[in-house]
This record gives structure tokens, sequence and C-alpha cells, in this order.
């Protein structure tokens, strides 16, 4: 019977097809198993917080350091989550991180939104620094972007 069916409407099989296809093709989470990282140090307390201002740009996080220390070679945390390694961020500098360059303990990554998004961009709550594993975690200060501080 069914095989009558999409012998009489044969382009009904090809949106059959389309329907089942595309879902999974749009909706698959993209990780990297091979990329995948350490978990976040749950155990390791913030210890302090650093004015050094964190801002979400398209696809990346500006980094300015505007105080007078400097930090080599550490861990950028994100949100708990996410970490990159960083060979590091002088006194005075501004540098841009980029999403895709930060893992999860998954092999996942960050999603920077835009135009033609499958997910909402994951969210700027939690910025720290890990300078070492015994050290606690330096807290940094996440900053609206301009475009939505001046709404």
């Amino acid at each position: 019977m069914i095989r009558l069916f999409l012998g009489k409407y044969p382009c009904f099989s090809l949106v059959l097809l389309a329907t089942c296809v595309m879902p999974s093709a749009c909706t698959m989470v993209p990780y990297e198993p091979q990329k995948a990282t350490r978990a976040y140090p749950f155990e390791l307390p913030q210890g302090s917080v650093a004015q050094i201002q964190v801002i979400p740009e398209a696809g990346s996080l500006k980094i300015i350091n505007a105080t007078a220390v400097s930090y080599k070679d550490f861990d950028l945390w994100l949100n708990q989550r996410y970490v990159v390694r960083m060979t590091e961020l002088l006194a005075g500098q501004t540098v841009e991180v980029q999403l895709d360059s930060m893992w999860d303990k998954s092999g996942g990554t960050p999603f920077a939104g835009g135009l033609l998004r499958y997910f909402q961009p994951t969210p700027l709550v939690l910025v720290q620094i890990q300078t070492d594993d015994k050290s606690p975690l330096i807290g940094l200060v996440p900053t609206l972007p301009e475009s939505v501080r001046e709404r």
C-alpha cells in the first residue's frame, strides 16, 4: 500500500526523505571528542576579582587588562565549562580570544551565535583565570558590548 502511494506521488517520497534527514543534520551539536579537555576545577575557590573586562563580540571575547598585573601561562575558563590555554595577558594589553578555540571536557565549544545560527549564543556569565593547579581562581569582569549598553 505504501509502495502504491509513493508510486502515485513521487514528490511525496522526496519530501518525506527531506523531513527525515534535515532535522538530524541541522540540530546536531558540534563537538570534536579529540579536542576534549579537563573538567572545571570545582575544588578551587575564586580568591579575588581582577578589574579585567571581558566583552563578547561576534565569535570572540575581547579581554582588556587595564591593571598593572601581567599573567603568563594560564587557563582562561568560561562559565565553569570551556577552557583555553593562554600564553600571556600583559598589563595594559587587549587580546581577542576566539570562542572556537575554547573546549569543554566532552569536546564541545561555545556557540558564537550569528544570523544563521541553530542555537542561542553561549551567554557570558563567568570568566576566570587559573594560574596553576593549587591557587585560587581569579575572576574577571564580564561586560555587555556597547551596542547593548546604548539601548
